[in-house]
């Protein structure tokens, strides 16, 4: 029985770890991806022969397409793709908000995935098969004041799900994403401290609906954008 193979960017955050906990819990091969090499080495210490921490920035296209070579090159596939990095901030009104802050936001939301999706899809496609997972975000479905470059960029992951399920489900690739709410992290608790946790969503639970779509049993999904909206 062949081993999965399942790249995971944004690896060395709080999702991430609990993604590859998820994928590592049935046996799969791990190409872990972050930008801060040091913060990756640090999350995941010790040498595992089914894990390989590969530090890129992918905001680098040849980077990107580097690590998906390194990772065929040792595991001899990429059966999973589940898209992870990204960012949130808030800002002023759209009127009032910086190119730069335009730039950043779709360069974290939206470059990223695209950046390791043009690595990853051809040798999907070259292997006819393959799952990808990008992470939406529950608020992008509409606009809101003071999250338009934030709404923005997460609102082009969903489309270009959509999109990119549509192209690639004849040729054995699934394409889908989750759309979370608040996700429970030390960071966001400190950020929020008047707000309640228990209404938000959990990492793993959110992992675990992007284990699901990254398997074989959602082989008949694709372009959905699932809401991950917590216990309460």
């Amino acid at each position: 029985m062949t081993v999965e193979t399942v790249m995971i960017t944004g690896a060395s955050g709080n999702l991430g770890r609990a993604v590859s906990t998820a994928f590592a819990a049935r046996g799969a091969n791990l190409v872990l991806l972050a930008r801060n090499g040091t913060q990756l080495d640090a999350t995941f210490p010790g040498g595992d022969p089914r894990r390989m921490l590969v530090a890129a920035d992918l905001l680098d296209p040849s980077q990107a397409e580097a690590a998906a070579a390194a990772a065929v090159a040792r595991f001899g596939r990429i059966d999973v793709l589940c898209n992870l990095a990204g960012g949130f901030r808030m800002g002023p009104p759209v009127h009032a908000t910086a190119d730069s802050d335009w730039a950043a936001l779709f360069d974290l939301n939206v470059r990223t995935l695209l950046h390791a999706a043009r690595a990853v899809v051809p040798r999907m496609l070259a292997a006819g098969s393959g799952r990808i997972v990008n992470v939406g975000a529950f608020a992008a479905q509409r606009g809101t004041a003071g999250m338009g470059a934030y709404a923005a960029s997460k609102s082009a992951v969903i489309r270009l799900t959509e999109s990119m399920a549509a192209e690639l489900r004849g040729k054995g690739i699934n394409v889908n994403c989750v759309l979370p709410t608040v996700i429970d992290t030390p960071e966001n608790r400190a950020a929020m401290p008047d707000a309640d946790p228990a209404r938000w969503v959990a990492p793993h639970d959110l992992a675990s609906v992007i284990a699901f779509l990254g398997s074989g049993a959602a082989r008949a999904v694709h372009g959905a954008a699932v809401p991950v909206t917590g216990l309460s």
